[in-house]
């Protein structure tokens, strides 16, 4: 009946009854290997998804256009999606997930599916991610690339785990250490006296020459003012920084840092090595010494009464 047929035919066709066979041989042979194909992927991933599903991690797993094919029993848990709500969509409208800094990384041309390879590392990674609750996440991704040779079919397989409190903790460390900080700094700036009235360059100059272990006498001589105008200016020293006393005012002004601190060793700032009644006496002298008086024929008269 076979050769009647193909007889028949090649009356109808003429001479193309052969070349019609042949064409039909050509075209079975795709549509079988096809078939087998298709089969060979599905028993794959049969498997493949058997076997996910006894995982701990929250697993799914994403064909090379993007979309989600599985879906495990931990990813329902982790993540709130049912397994119905989540295949055929993709991994950017599910998660709309950001990195560290903030940056959205599940956008439509995936990276990481273009560069994930069965032979090439992939670092894993933090990433927050949206909930069926509407609540953001962090995970912690990982990355497998499961690829069959002979079909040439591949599934990226995603692992994630919960790192949602570490992230939280590590955030709130940081917060913690910047408030720190800032109570170091606002300890410091505690420690330091109020804003003071700003001194006048003459009231600069006073403080640096008392710090340098000069004389009342040397100083108003260098700056060529009398002693009753070093005084006033030691008044208005005072009264600006809240002081009581020149050793007090030129500590004050060196703590301010309104003043560099002298060296140690030429550093005295009462004046020559003296204390503050030494150098009251002093001044006494210089006052006698300023009326013409001879400080030792003085005291030689008070001593004898005669003064």
């Amino acid at each position: 009946m076979n050769h009647s047929t193909t007889a028949r035919s090649g009356l109808r066709l003429g001479g193309l009854s052969i070349a019609s066979i042949g064409i039909g041989v050509i075209c079975r042979t795709p549509r079988a290997e096809l078939s087998y194909r298709s089969e060979a992927t599905m028993i794959l991933d049969r498997d493949l998804f058997d076997f996910l599903e006894h995982t701990a991690d929250a697993v799914f797993t994403v064909t090379d256009s993007g979309e989600i094919c599985s879906w495990n029993t931990s990813a329902e848990r982790l993540f709130g999606f049912g397994r119905d709500e989540t295949l055929g969509k993709t991994c950017h409208e599910l998660f709309q997930g950001r990195d560290v800094l903030g940056t959205l990384v599940c956008t439509e041309q995936c990276h990481l599916r273009d560069c994930a390879g069965p032979h090439t590392l992939t670092p894993d990674f933090d990433l927050e991610v949206n909930t069926r609750s509407g609540r953001r996440i962090w995970v912690n991704m990982s990355t497998i690339v499961h690829e069959d040779l002979k079909t040439g079919r591949r599934r990226i397989i995603h692992l994630a785990r919960d790192v949602d409190d570490r992230k939280r903790t590590e955030g709130l460390l940081q917060r913690m250490l910047h408030v720190s900080k800032q109570l170091v700094q606002m300890s410091g700036d505690s420690l330091r006296p109020a804003p003071v009235s700003p001194l006048s360059e003459q009231e600069h100059r006073v403080l640096r020459s008392f710090s340098e272990g000069q004389s009342s006498r040397e100083i108003a001589r260098d700056l060529g003012i009398s002693p009753q105008t070093l005084r006033n200016h030691l008044h208005n020293i005072n009264q600006k920084l809240g002081t009581h006393s020149r050793l007090d005012a030129v500590l004050h002004a060196i703590r301010r840092k309104l003043i560099r601190s002298p060296s140690a060793v030429a550093w005295n700032p009462v004046g020559e090595g003296q204390t503050e009644p030494a150098l009251e006496r002093s001044g006494a002298r210089q006052r006698n010494e300023g009326m013409g008086t001879d400080p030792r024929r003085s005291n030689e008269q008070y001593a004898s009464g005669r003064g």
